[in-house]
């Protein structure tokens, strides 16, 4: 058993300045802000706009930010993971592309694609790095672009992205009461037929044709992906709960994976929270992918206090889902 824990110690955002709010998007498809709102909670969306950029753009604003904000040099740090679906290229690694653009040279890393629970599966990879001692500072950037595979002629898709980057500093500690506490991650390959971008990889290469049929787009069974996310995410929330022998009286917060509100709900009632407890921004952000649990913790930072308990939970494609316990540390 490793005498180290994982914190986070310093924690940036970068969000794009344009704003696509439910009435501009009721000009682009047959829908409405209250159509939106009552089903899924968001009322507008940041949107990378400007050609010729990618996620790698907002995760260097963000690592910049983050680099600033925590008086580390570029050159202190020694490992660099960038979570994200939406990379700028299939090759070579965004974390690669970010590493060169903020002048960390000294550094390894590469890039993981968990879905919507891109931070939590990549938190857990870079803990197990850090609690090994031999990494002192790791980078972990959460960025997506989602607009670029969003097909804004599609009523049941498009209100529901926006773009992010954060980047999070996250460090080792022997305060084994602080930190990175546990983990339950899951994975059931059923939901590559339910929630997807069918082409651009090996299976279906860009062609006249896939461009003609809209593959390269976010596709989803709403209903499907629905149920597994409200069943899933709920019971490894509880699970986690039960493990620990904890009451909602333990839990500070619920920071839970922004798709839905409905879902977010349903979390939030299986482990016995009052909403106070749980931390919604998905009205003024969208589901942000993988980037929605940091971008949230971002947002509502100045709430916490050192020994706070938190649980970030999520759901995504894949099926991926899982649920972190974690003691904020300062």
């Amino acid at each position: 058993m490793s005498d180290k824990r994982a914190v986070i110690t310093g924690i940036e955002a970068y969000l794009p300045e344009y704003i696509l709010t439910n009435d501009e998007l009721s000009t682009m498809v047959d829908t409405s802000d209250e159509w939106i709102m009552s089903r899924v909670g968001i009322k507008e969306r940041r949107i990378l706009k400007e050609d010729g950029l990618g996620t790698s753009y907002m995760g260097e604003k963000a690592v910049k930010k983050l680099l600033e904000a925590t008086g580390t040099r570029p050159e202190e740090v020694d490992l660099l993971i960038c979570a994200t679906v939406s990379p700028d290229m299939l090759f070579p690694a965004t974390a690669n592309i970010i590493s060169d653009k903020v002048g960390i040279l000294n550094a390894w890393g590469f890039d993981m694609n968990a879905g919507c629970c891109g931070f939590i599966y990549s938190f857990e990879t870079v803990r197990r790095f850090v609690e090994t001692g031999l990494y002192k500072k790791a980078v972990l950037v959460c960025g997506e672009r989602l607009s670029c595979m969003t097909d804004y002629t599609d009523r049941k898709t498009c209100p529901l992205f926006g773009d992010a980057s954060v980047a999070l500093l996250i460090e080792p500690t022997e305060d084994m009461e602080m930190g990175f506490l546990d983990s339950m991650m899951h994975v059931d390959g059923v939901g590559r037929n339910y929630l997807y971008q069918r082409a651009g990889g090996s299976l279906y290469p860009p062609t006249e044709e896939t461009l003609q049929e809209r593959l390269h787009y976010i596709h989803q069974d709403g209903q499907t992906v629905f149920k597994y996310a409200v069943s899933r995410m709920a019971d490894v929330s509880a699970d986690m709960m039960e493990k620990h022998h904890l009451t909602a009286d333990d839990i500070a917060y619920l920071i839970p994976h922004q798709a839905n509100l409905r879902i977010i709900d349903a979390t939030g009632r299986r482990m016995g929270l009052s909403p106070d407890k749980i931390l919604i921004d998905i009205e003024k952000f969208g589901n942000t992918g993988g980037t929605s649990i940091p971008l949230a913790i971002w947002d509502f930072r100045d709430k916490f206090k050192k020994g706070d308990l938190l649980m970030f939970s999520a759901f995504g494609a894949g099926f991926t889902w899982g649920s972190i316990l974690y003691r904020w540390a300062y």
